[in-house]
Formats: C-alpha cells, structure tokens, sequence
C-alpha cells in the first residue's frame, strides 16, 4: 500500500467500479463515492474477490449536492489526514434532439455532467494544493466530436474538456495536475442509461420528424457498442494515469478513441496546448 488516498465518484457499477478496483491493486486506499450507498453491494463483494477489500471504503456523495460534496471530502480529509488524488467518473448520458427535449433536459444533463465536475473538484482543490495532487476527470470522445442525438451529453463534456484544459496550466503553479480522460464506447450500464428504450420505437415515436435519423442513429449505435472496449480495459487507462509519474492532460482510453478523435485533435494529448497556455501563468 502506498498510503495515499484517491476519492472516485460514480463507483457503483461500470467504469468508476472497476477504477475503484484498480487504484485498490495499485496499491492506493479508495474512497469509492455513489449517489445511492445501496447500490455497494457489487463493489464490495468485487473489491473481496480481488483481495483488495481492505483498501476500499464506501461514502455517499452526490455530485449535484454542493453539501454533499463537500461533507464527503471534508469527511474524508478529516479521516484520513490527506487526499492525493480526486477521479471524476460520476455521469449520466442521454439520447434526444432540442426540438422534442426542450432546454430543461439539457440543464438536467448539464447539472450532473458538468456542474457535478465542478463541485467535487473545487471541493478537493484546497487539499490537492497540499499534498501536489491530481485531478483525473472522466469526459468522452463526445467532449472532443459532437454526436447526432447527443447533444445535451456532448455539451456537457465539451465544456469538461475546455474547463480541464483551461485549469491545468493554473492548478499546475500550486502543484496540483489535471488530466482528461475520453473514452469511447465502453460496455458498461453507461449504455442502459443514456435513454434508450429496450423497445426503440418508444424512442423513434417521440422523435417526431427526426424519427428516420433516430432510427439510423440507433442502428449505427447499435454496431458501435457491439465492439466496445470493456469497463476494465477502460478504467486501466484512468489508473495508468493515476500512477503515472507526469500524466498527460489528455488520455484516450483505446485505439478506437485515439482514431475517433484524430480528426479534430491534432494535438492528441494535449501537450502542446499547454505548453502554448502554461507560459502564460508562469
């Protein structure tokens, strides 16, 4: 063990649980953090099985609850004397158009997706700033290419990825790093949640006159998701970033984001960003 303590947000199932475990291998004490502590079961029974049970503990959290937040970190500070590291993964997906959505879903998806960042990060910075931490945030592909029929869930992580990008430079003059993490598909019960129905009609119906692109949009998906990276492979990447010496500020977590994301980002891995940027704040 290591000694040093990470807190996760999101942990109960998917990626966040298998980060959970995987920090736990690396030797890290986890702080896994769900909205719904009910929800543990999984996690512990998973954490016994690898052996690791003794270096995982169980806080709620609520990403969109500033309170809640901040009495998980305090809690966890107070507890433990310190906090090394903070993992971003808690999210929601959702699938629709603005014109049959409407703007509240966006805020919604925006609240959790976005906002929720915002609050565990400001949270944990005054104790990263004390122990030169990190901050690895889980964003997506869709932060760096906009996707049909995700455009509250690609907003939200646009604004992630332009908000890491912008603080890294900063939060790197008091010691503290700062990585983006974007995966692509990944198999998870991410997939469950995004809003698609088991009967996609449901979903086609309400789509009005987008129905024939919807279809087409779920078809495609349909493929894409058949050949995902697994939660595992995915959250091996978070770890590695988590362990590495000088993580990068941008982490695809596969071949098939790096390919993914190779039209729009020339500078993959966002070095030369912020080598532009740093200067700036030194």
């Amino acid at each position: 063990m290591n000694g040093k303590i990470v807190l996760i947000t999101g942990t109960s199932t998917g990626m966040g649980l298998e980060t959970a475990l995987g920090a736990a291998n690396a030797g890290w004490r986890v702080v896994a953090t769900m909205r719904d502590v009910a929800k543990a079961d999984r996690l512990r029974k998973a954490a016994e099985s690898a052996g690791v049970g003794e270096l995982i503990e169980v806080r709620p959290l609520d990403v969109t609850d500033p309170a809640s937040v901040a009495e998980c970190v305090n809690g966890v500070v107070a507890d433990h004397g310190a906090l090394h590291a903070l993992i971003n993964n808690a999210g929601s997906g959702h699938v629709g158009t603005l014109e049959t959505d409407g703007v509240d879903v966006a805020r919604r998806v925006m609240e959790v997706n976005f906002f929720g960042v915002l609050n565990a990060t400001a949270a944990a910075l005054p104790h990263l700033r004390a122990t030169g931490g990190r901050v690895l945030t889980v964003s997506s592909v869709g932060g760096v290419i906009g996707q049909p029929f995700n455009e509250a869930y690609c907003a939200a992580k646009f604004a992630v990825e332009g908000y890491m990008e912008a603080l890294a430079p900063v939060a790197a003059t008091v010691g503290v790093g700062v990585t983006i993490v974007e995966p692509a598909a990944v198999a998870s019960e991410f997939v469950a949640n995004v809003g698609i129905p088991a009967d996609q009609k449901e979903m086609t119906d309400r789509m009005g006159p987008y129905a024939p692109a919807a279809q087409a949009y779920l078809t495609r998906t349909a493929g894409a998701f058949a050949n995902a990276q697994s939660a595992a492979d995915a959250a091996a990447a978070v770890v590695a970033a988590l362990t590495a010496e000088r993580p990068a500020l941008r982490v695809q977590t596969s071949d098939a984001a790096r390919a993914f994301v190779a039209p729009k980002l020339a500078d993959a891995d966002g070095s030369a960003v912020f080598a532009l940027t740093s200067p700036w704040v030194a």
